[in-house]
């Protein structure tokens, strides 16, 4: 099949491309390069350096290819910098989102379409494992603004005949089995990569907060190869593909548990082969106790399963990357 994949020059669009490239898919990226690297993309993928919100560049796009699926990889992420700017999070990953439906709406209406989301729509969840249907009370702009991106694709889809999964993640991590590709974010504010870094440097590892409701004191989250994200995307494809009529759904990917920041950080010492140093600094402003997927949905629908994502292998796969591109795709 041949995609179009909309941010595939980022941490998890560029990871979406190689996986699909394995399976045999044909793949062109679309991406302003903002903060996506070039050196991502395989050379002898295509890339369309555009930005989502220029409606012209991405409607002659879409008419110029047959594409059987559109992947959303597009939106910015940083919580902290979603209160400090909101403007940029409802621009592009809001308006982004109305600007590409309706450009598939005026030019095939029958593509499917890929979109991804994020648990950030629950805030603090009610229950755990969470559910899709659970109550949502997004707690930051970026939540909101992804919240509101659903809301839009499943009024679209009941009311022009489009068809479209929002697939939620809870913590997606690793790099890709050949380690030519990984995770870098400037800045960087993920717990594995940031575990690596002072490790390489010898520093103290900070943990935000020692006092939650949970097993050690520390947040615990639901870690999920992005492999595995990548995996699930095609399957998502694939069965937006056989629909015969229109259809929107959200979906929730995770392995169903998760790991305290204390638990991840001694595993990555025994990766390591020795002992890490940790702080212990405030909570920041946001932070759930504990955050997990239920899964079930995601198997029943997508036949999902994880093949990279028990925790050796999630941490073995991200310090390949970071010992051999200590400066990421800058260095």
């Amino acid at each position: 099949m041949r995609f179009l994949v909309i941010g595939g020059a980022g941490y998890i669009g560029s990871h979406f491309v190689q996986e699909a490239l394995r399976q045999g898919h044909t793949c062109s990226v679309y991406d302003n390069l903002s903060r996506g690297y070039r050196q991502a993309i395989p050379p002898t993928v295509d890339l369309i350096k555009a930005d989502l919100l220029d409606a012209a560049a991405l409607r002659k796009t879409l008419q110029a290819n047959a594409y059987d699926a559109i992947f959303h990889f597009a939106a910015l992420a940083l919580v902290g910098e979603s209160v400090s700017q909101p403007q940029l999070y409802y621009q592009n990953n809001t308006e982004g989102v109305r600007v590409l439906l309706d450009a598939i709406r005026d030019v095939n209406p029958k593509m499917a379409l890929v979109f991804s989301s994020t648990c950030a729509v629950f805030g603090t969840p009610q229950k755990l494992p969470i559910a899709e249907d659970d109550p949502k009370n997004p707690i930051s702009p970026y939540g909101r603004s992804k919240l509101m991106a659903e809301w839009m694709m499943e009024d679209y889809c009941h009311a022009y005949g489009l068809k479209a999964i929002a697939l939620r993640y809870f913590n997606a991590c690793g790099a890709d089995e050949n380690g030519s590709i990984g995770e870098d974010h400037v800045p960087e504010t993920h717990l594995i990569p940031n575990v690596f870094k002072a490790a390489r440097l010898g520093e103290k590892i900070t943990i935000f907060g020692s006092d939650f409701p949970t097993k050690d004191g520390t947040c615990v989250r639901d870690y999920i190869h992005v492999t595995d994200l990548a995996d699930s995307h095609l399957r998502a494809a694939l069965y937006l593909i056989k629909a015969k009529s229109a259809t929107f759904d959200a979906i929730h990917l995770g392995t169903g548990h998760g790991y305290s920041n204390l638990e991840i950080v001694e595993a990555a010492g025994q990766v390591l082969g020795k002992k890490l140093k940790v702080t212990m600094g405030e909570r920041r402003a946001g932070d759930p106790p504990a955050l997990y997927a239920d899964n079930a949905k995601a198997k029943r629908i997508l036949g999902f399963q994880t093949r990279h994502s028990d925790l050796p292998s999630i941490l073995k796969s991200a310090w390949d990357w970071h010992t051999k591109h200590p400066e990421g795709f800058r260095g």
